[in-house]
């Protein structure tokens, strides 16, 4: 039996029809409650992070419907403006929106995201007709019968889906170099929209940075989160490989695809990993402890190591802002020097993606699927992919398991290694992209073993965000967030906002 990864677990058999079904009227709060939006405007609401909305939600000081009505009107308003959006799924959404408005009101509370909107990455099944188009032009009519895990887990937490949001053309995988890699179009950035989010969880980091969801699910295989969250001024969590599971994920490299959120905050995007994390006998990658939020698991004064080698490859004004930080943690940190094993990372996390790559869409490709891609180098470029030979597959796996011990013990005297998130702002949007895969060392490393990381904002340069890395030891996320909390705690970078979307 030939085994496709690209396509999602068996229990979710494809349809090719798109059900849109109109709108339902919406419903208020019910008696004895306060709505906030009626006595001010709703949109003091954008921009407040889950634990705010939570409280808000838990007292009924705020409507779970008339909140999912706002994110939902922002989305069909300004979603198309930044290509962030590929399906609205309002009549799920306002479903959601009234169980979790009658639990509430019942005292039937399951948790801070109960009744907070949300949107995922279109890679994620999801059933009731809502199409999951894998960001490619030849799966627009593709749809599932079932949920795939992360979908359950925020609505078992009580979380309201509002959108499909728009990706680079599978997550990225055929070698795209420009942004214009999305059948919605080149994903633009809110805080300059002449220039990209990054790819390719590219709607999630936009959804996020201009308030039309408080938090979204992006997939990383190499800086699909944090790529996005850093270019678009917000957190991204990248958690332990195996921490999510990935059943009815759209497969691109199975020994290196992570699925994570990106917010408003790294206390937020810990929220929601605590949501989504824990092991899962459908998806035999799925780390078999639980995990769970803990903000305070960390020192008091962290020990973070900095490694100062990435800093030959980032921009002047990418280094001015890492440096500033640098000032700013040794307030509450203890800051050291700190290098990587010098191994070759990139290499060999660029042989294992291509040639998983390559076999997860074996079929598609060699059927002549790639023709239909909207970028002009996503029909070409994989086809490199199939001359990797067997043997330097073989090698670059034996050698990460001589990396991730090496690694390991390099990481060990440091709560996180930090590093600035991106080497540049991001590009402007009608131009190929800077590649920055060949000097990427943190990422190769990071996502070759499976290393979790967030970025936080740290800055902006030339009117566009920057980022702030915080990396770990493999199940360390508590130890990496509290660090971030501590970082946004004493700076006030997450406070800003592009202008212009309320």
């Amino acid at each position: 039996m030939t085994f496709r990864h690209s396509a999602p677990h068996p229990s979710f058999p494809r349809r090719r029809e798109s059900i849109r079904p109109p709108p339902p009227e919406g419903e208020g709060w019910g008696e004895g409650g306060r709505v906030l939006g009626r006595e001010g405007s709703m949109n003091e609401l954008v921009y407040k992070p889950v634990r705010e909305l939570a409280e808000l939600l838990k007292t009924r000081q705020v409507s779970p419907v008339e909140l999912t009505e706002l994110a939902l009107d922002r989305l069909e308003r300004h979603g198309p403006a930044l290509n962030a959006v590929v399906t609205v799924t309002r009549e799920r959404a306002l479903r959601q929106a009234r169980r979790a408005e009658e639990e509430i009101a019942r005292g039937e509370r399951r948790g801070p995201l109960h009744g907070v909107p949300c949107g995922v990455k279109d890679l994620l099944a999801t059933s009731d007709g809502i199409p999951t188009t894998w960001g490619a032009a030849p799966f627009v009519g593709q749809s599932f019968d079932r949920d795939a895990a992360v979908v359950r887990k925020l609505e078992e937490a009580g979380a309201v889906l509002c959108a499909k949001l728009a990706m680079i053309e599978l997550a990225g995988g055929m070698g795209y170099r420009q942004p214009n890699a999305s059948f919605t179009g080149p994903p633009k950035n809110p805080w300059n929209t002449g220039h990209w989010t990054g790819g390719s969880s590219s709607g999630s980091g936009a959804a996020v940075a201009a308030g039309l969801v408080p938090f979204a699910i992006g997939s990383e295989t190499w800086g699909s989160i944090i790529g996005p969250a850093g270019f678009c001024g917000v957190a991204g969590l990248r958690p332990t490989y195996g921490r999510v599971s990935r059943r009815g994920a759209m497969a691109l490299c199975w020994t290196l695809d992570k699925l994570g959120p990106l917010a408003l905050s790294a206390d937020d995007a810990g929220l929601v990993l605590d949501a989504i994390a824990g092991p899962d006998p459908e998806d035999p990658s799925s780390l078999p402890e639980p995990w769970a939020y803990r903000p305070d698991d960390g020192p008091d004064r962290p020990r973070l190591g900095v490694v100062r080698s990435t800093l030959d490859y980032v921009s002047d004004e990418v280094k001015a802002n890492f440096e500033r930080s640098l000032t700013e943690l040794a307030e509450f940190a203890d800051l050291e020097e700190a290098a990587l094993p010098d191994l070759p990372y990139i290499a060999a996390g660029q042989t294992i993606l291509g040639a998983e790559a390559a076999s997860a869409f074996e079929e598609f490709l060699r059927e002549g699927g790639a023709d239909r891609l909207t970028a002009p180098e996503d029909a070409y470029m994989w086809q490199a992919r199939f001359a990797i030979p067997a043997v330097d597959y073989l090698r670059a796996l034996r050698l990460r398991g001589v990396m991730a011990r090496a690694v390991d013990e390099a990481m060990r005297p440091y709560d996180a290694l930090i590093a600035p998130s991106r080497q540049i702002v991001a590009s402007e949007i009608d131009r190929e992209m800077p590649s920055s895969q060949a000097t990427d060392v943190m990422g190769a490393a990071g996502n070759l073993l499976g290393l979790p990381a967030v970025t936080v904002p740290n800055g902006l340069a030339s009117g566009l965000p920057t980022g702030l890395l915080f990396m770990g030891r493999a199940h360390d996320e508590n130890r990496i967030l509290a660090a971030a909390n501590l970082y946004q705690s004493r700076t006030e970078w997450a406070a800003l906002h592009p202008p212009g979307w309320e």
